[in-house]
Formats: C-alpha cells, structure tokens, sequence
C-alpha cells in the first residue's frame, strides 16, 4: 500500500509480543490491537481505490486472525515448556521452533536465554522456547544432547540444525545477539531480519 498513514498502523499492528509480558498486559495489547485494526480499516476504507479497499479489508481480517492464534499459541515470546508430552507435540506439529535445552546450574544456558529472549520477539513466525534437562530424559536421550546449552533448530517436525556450546559462537561468553541470530538463521528457521508482515504491507523502519 501507498498510503504511508496505512503502511505505519500495519507495521504497529503486527509487532510481537514482549517475552516479558504479564496477563493484564497481554490483555491491554489486544484492546490496543482492537483499536489499530479499527483505525486501519478506517483508513483502507477511505481509499480512492475500490480493488484496493476490497483486498486490503479481506487481508487484514485473515491476518488479524491469523496473528491472534499466533500470539495465543506463544509465538513472539521466549517461555519455557516444562511437560515433556508436550515439548514433542510442538517440535512435530509447529512449523518453525527453536528450543533452548538448558540447566540452570549452567552459567552457559543463562547467557544462552537471554539472547534467546531477544531474539524471539523479532521473528514472529518461529516458536522459542526452553526446556529444563531433567524434564525431559526420553529427549535428551532420544536426541544425543550431552553438552549444554544446546539449542535445536526443527523445521516443519524435522532436525535441521543444532548449536551446541558457545564453539560456533566464537567460543567467547560475550558473543553478540547479532551472531547468534545469523547462525540460527541459517538453516531456515526464519529468515533473518524477515520479522512478521501483513502480506500487502511494507513493515516500518
């Protein structure tokens, strides 16, 4: 879209949740959402354009909703799943996930987590999360996790890729965000930089 007005409230309208986030917050952020999509639609509306007020009402409704199950689903935030049941029902059935296998008592996996919190919120269309070691035998067995962190890539239920320690990150405990966003990158687990947008929309700046 043209419209600069309209391109700056989609660019708003889909910015991720914060890992950081409490409920009565989550909560304020769809009433906000709410108002968003009101005044952009406003504005689609009000186009000089009738093809493009058809198409451009009929995406944003699909991706509103598609962002709402999203967000409801955990995707844009960095949060931790304790049930192992459930950590192999996400890894099979979400297409994008990168999950961190921590122990708390490694200073390692600390670092690892906050760069993993960072990280997340920017790339809207891959699931983050964490899993606690102990929980999880049958896993870490399943997968040969011996060294920590060790954080897996899976794409569409598979394997694609896996960093282990801090060697491929200079082995150095002060290595960038940036270095590990374009390590994970490579093998597809979201394009870097790509973030989330409203097809149709240019995101903002």
């Amino acid at each position: 879209f043209s419209n600069p007005k309209i391109t700056s409230l989609a660019s708003r309208l889909v910015e991720p949740n914060h890992s950081d986030r409490s409920k009565h917050e989550e909560d304020a952020d769809y009433d906000d959402d709410d108002a968003l999509f009101a005044e952009l639609e406003e504005e689609i509306e009000n186009d000089n354009s009738s093809a493009m007020r058809e198409q451009g009402l009929e995406t944003l409704r699909r991706e509103m909703a598609r962002m709402r199950e999203m967000k409801q689903s955990q995707y844009g935030t960095y949060n931790e799943v304790t049930d192992e049941k459930e950590v192999v029902r996400v890894t099979a059935h979400e297409p994008r996930c990168v999950v961190h296998f921590y122990h708390p008592n490694f200073k390692r996996c600390e670092i690892m987590d906050k760069q993993l919190a960072k990280i997340a919120p920017k790339y809207f269309n891959t699931r983050f999360f964490r899993v606690f070691v102990e929980n999880i035998p049958w896993l870490v067995e399943k997968l040969s996790i011996k060294v920590l962190p060790c954080v897996i890539c899976f794409v569409k239920g598979v394997t694609k890729d896996r960093i282990i320690g801090f060697e491929e990150l200079g082995n150095n405990d002060a290595f960038t965000t940036a270095a590990l966003e374009l390590r994970l990158s490579v093998c597809g687990v979201y394009s870097f930089h790509s973030g989330y947008e409203i097809p149709g929309f240019q995101s903002g700046p």
